[in-house]
């Protein structure tokens, strides 16, 4: 049974039978949330979020959980929860395992940068094993170790209706990536994961070994981030020898890893025959010009479905930018490409500066403006990235530039395979993910 929307009235009522204080931060939102004209031909996403710096801020307590929760139980035009940055802890989690399975109509759930541990995981892991609603849900952040990984991999095993996890920067360990990567081969909802930054002391790259094993079976995933995960070049070789039987992979993020020209060589050959990535992020490795000058053969003479390259802070100097640049005269598909960070010199902001100024590429859609000092074209650095809104979203408004952030992380997973197969249908190809 629904309520009606008065939803900041329920939470006055419930703070007084519950004994809690409000929370000011809490009934200001929920103010606003009433307000909203298409709360019930759209939903809304709760924005209560700790790291608001546009209104004063209380952060969201355990106790005020409690309470909200209690509020938003039968509430089924609330379809999203935004309480990042705030000081849940593993009590917090405990209620929100029994709101996730008692709630029908929440989809979105963001709990990153909180302080839910191993138990509270647990709990929330195990909520999930019977919630059929909940789409994506974000723990970044969340100090939950190996064993609480392990309860998000036992939790693939069963659950059939999440599309999107992020898991990063969450401590976890070895053994837990790799249930989870063996989790996800037989898993066929999950469209996005995350598991940036784990806790690894092997130098034999074991998780990238069976994360490539997964791919070449599994058909379903669309996203995946492997950020700082100690992978050098024997990793990358293992990946794209997957990848040659993967049809489904868009956006590959392997950033802040140990990949120089050797292991770019391998992804370079994979680009001339791969048909399906779109999105390849490099940023802060090693690959010089040597390996930009790979990636950009592969793209001007033979890959037309990349559309997003980052190759930021990877000591290239103006020889492979040039060669890059040169690529994109050629090839109409790569829009994004970002490149700051790197050795610039006369040449390489010649070279783009011309892209920019023929409208080859758009000012938004990569990390440079050229600028010119007497007579002379120099780049300065935009704010602009494949993960620009990854940790931080405006706190006021939408996101209106998405085209700043190539990554799929601006749009639902489910909006994406949607746009994806209506764009497959009128072309008239055949696409395993429709």
């Amino acid at each position: 049974m629904s309520v009606h929307p008065d939803l900041h009235q329920h939470y006055v009522r419930a703070c007084q039978n519950l004994g809690q204080p409000e929370n000011p931060f809490i009934a200001r939102v929920l103010q606003e949330a009433d307000k909203n004209d298409k709360i019930w031909t759209k939903g809304i996403t709760l924005k209560i979020a700790g790291n608001n710096h546009l209104v004063p801020v209380q952060r969201v307590t355990d106790d005020d959980l409690q309470v909200l929760a209690s509020v938003l139980r039968n509430t089924v035009f609330v379809t999203g929860l935004d309480l990042r940055c705030n000081v849940l802890t593993d009590a917090g989690a405990k209620n929100m395992a029994t709101f996730l399975q008692e709630n029908s109509t929440l989809r979105y759930l963001n709990l990153m940068f909180n302080d839910i541990g191993t138990s509270g995981a647990g709990l929330i892991a195990r909520a999930l094993h019977r919630n059929e609603t909940l789409v994506y849900l974000r723990m970044t952040g969340n100090k939950i170790g190996n064993k609480g990984g392990m309860f998000f991999a036992s939790m693939l095993q069963i659950n059939s209706t999440l599309e999107k996890l992020d898991l990063g920067d969450c401590d976890m360990g070895m053994q837990c990536l790799i249930a989870i990567a063996t989790a996800l081969t037989q898993n066929k909802s999950v469209k996005a994961i995350n598991l940036n930054r784990p806790l690894l002391y092997s130098q034999e790259e074991e998780v990238t070994v069976h994360v490539a094993l997964m791919l070449k079976n599994n058909s379903s995933l669309v996203e995946l981030h492997l950020c700082k995960h100690e992978m050098k070049n024997f990793g990358v070789e293992r990946l794209c020898e997957a990848l040659y039987e993967n049809s489904s992979l868009r956006y590959l993020d392997l950033s802040c890893n140990k990949i120089t020209r050797d292991g770019v060589k391998f992804l370079g050959e994979l680009l001339k025959r791969n048909q399906t990535l779109e999105i390849l992020d490099l940023n802060a490795n090693r690959i010089e010009d040597d390996g930009a000058i790979y990636l950009s053969e592969a793209l001007a003479l033979y890959n037309r479905t990349l559309q997003a390259l980052s190759v930021a802070s990877n000591n290239i100097s103006g020889r492979g930018l040039v060669a890059l640049s040169d690529a994109m005269k050629t090839n109409m598909e790569l829009s994004y490409i970002y490149i700051w960070g790197n050795k610039f010199d006369e040449a390489t902001c010649m070279a783009f500066s011309e892209l920019i100024q023929m409208g080859r590429l758009k000012p938004h859609c990569t990390d440079v403006e050229p600028y010119e000092v007497d007579g002379h074209v120099h780049l300065a650095e935009l704010s602009h990235g494949l993960q620009k809104h990854y940790y931080w979203t405006p706190s006021c408004g939408e996101v209106t530039n998405k085209d700043a952030n190539a990554s799929l992380a601006i749009a639902a997973v489910s909006e994406y395979l949607k746009n994806r197969a209506m764009r497959t249908k009128v072309e008239g190809t055949l696409n395993v993910i429709v």
